[in-house]
């Protein structure tokens, strides 16, 4: 399941400098509202429904958590801060921005504040054509139309012409570079949500660990001290089998993966749940088992306080983790920071998110996007 949906935006300006107006739009929306993954060619054409200057238009495809009202709020304070006044009039007048949804993935929903599909779409080439550059494979959920279809029956007549390519703002971000990347943090930390978004906006391939199939670990919660060893070694046998499994479907010089955790997280819960005769059994075998293993390009680990990490673990609401200590979290963080320091072949960017969350705020997002980013520089 996705944690984003898709939406297409139409984008529109026919008052002062109007490349530089769609420009700032799509930068806006991408830092402020959501992932700006796709942009069409800016075309200009004949202003629709009145006269007019003509405009240019263009469409961007997003991705996006929020719900279509939370969007389109956003969206509606975007283009005021941007210099649109909106009046109360019913008529159509020119604008310095216009920015309309077209598309919520597949959702139909009506209302006085939005309605998508936009009701109009089919009727205005402006809207067609940029759209059969990002979207070609889209159906239209009412009428179960393709792109094509809509385009070779609309009756719009005025002129609209391709004018000028636009680059979407993911292209400055090359992650993919990195083939590899690995995301860890402590438990709560939001690593496997930050995976999530980076698949689904750079469409890479995904490694997730999976640690609610782990039998020990209810058990290990309620009773440390006898659950942790049997919980470290079926941990380790697990994600060496998975790493070995998931990598081997991936092609390492070519496919762009994210993984939600790395294997040497194993020597990093086992340092601090095991006994000291039991850690040094434990890190004979992990040694191992570590030199068999493909090492990620990039190694991130998302720092996170420990205040947050327990409102973040209450928040998700596992029942097997409501009882997790301040202490143990602690000692994780601290098991991670020390063993990174030893790491010389390892190559580590540490994003300190204690004031961030980049599920629910965009700006958070495309700032950790931007720590990655320049790993590469």
């Amino acid at each position: 399941m996705n944690l984003q949906q898709q939406v297409i935006l139409s984008l529109g300006s026919n008052q002062g400098n109007r490349h530089e107006n769609i420009e700032q739009a799509i930068a806006s929306i991408h830092h402020e509202v959501a992932t700006v993954v796709k942009v069409s060619s800016l075309y200009e054409s004949d202003s629709w429904g009145f006269e007019s200057d003509s405009f240019y238009n263009c469409a961007v495809a997003v991705h996006t958590n929020l719900t279509p009202v939370k969007l389109i709020k956003k969206i509606l304070k975007l283009e005021k801060k941007l210099g649109r006044i909106r009046t109360e009039s019913l008529t159509y007048l020119p604008r310095i921005i216009d920015i309309d949804i077209i598309a919520f993935g597949a959702e139909v929903l009506k209302s006085d504040l939005l309605e998508v599909p936009h009701n109009q779409l089919q009727n205005r080439l402006f809207v067609l054509l940029p759209l059969s550059e990002i979207v070609s494979d889209w159906m239209h959920p009412i009428t179960n139309k393709s792109i094509s279809e809509l385009l070779s029956e609309c009756t719009d007549t005025g002129a609209c012409t391709k004018i000028a390519p636009l680059s979407a703002p993911l292209s400055k971000i090359s992650l993919e570079n990195f083939n590899y990347i690995a995301v860890e943090g402590n438990i709560g930390a939001g690593k496997t949500t930050l995976v999530s978004k980076i698949a689904e906006d750079f469409n890479a391939k995904t490694v997730f660990e999976r640690f609610a199939d782990n039998p020990f670990l209810p058990k290990f919660y309620k009773d440390q001290n006898r659950y942790a060893f049997p919980l470290e070694m079926s941990f380790l046998a697990d994600r060496y089998q998975q790493i070995s499994d998931d990598l081997a479907q991936f092609d390492l010089f070519k496919d762009f993966i994210v993984a939600d955790y790395h294997i040497f997280k194993s020597l990093i819960f086992a340092k601090v749940t095991l006994a000291e005769d039991e850690f040094r059994l434990y890190k004979t075998l992990f040694d191992i088992i570590y030199k068999e293993m493909p090492k990620p390009d990039l190694y991130i680990y998302l720092y996170q306080n420990t205040e947050r990490l327990l409102q973040n673990i209450k928040r998700r609401g596992r029942s097997y983790e409501q009882e997790i200590p301040a202490e143990y979290l602690d000692k994780i963080n601290n098991g991670y920071l020390d063993y990174i320091k030893t790491q010389q072949d390892l190559n580590v960017l540490i994003i300190d998110i204690s004031e961030l969350d980049f599920l629910k705020n965009q700006e958070d997002y495309i700032f950790v996007l931007e720590e990655i980013q320049k790993k590469l520089a």
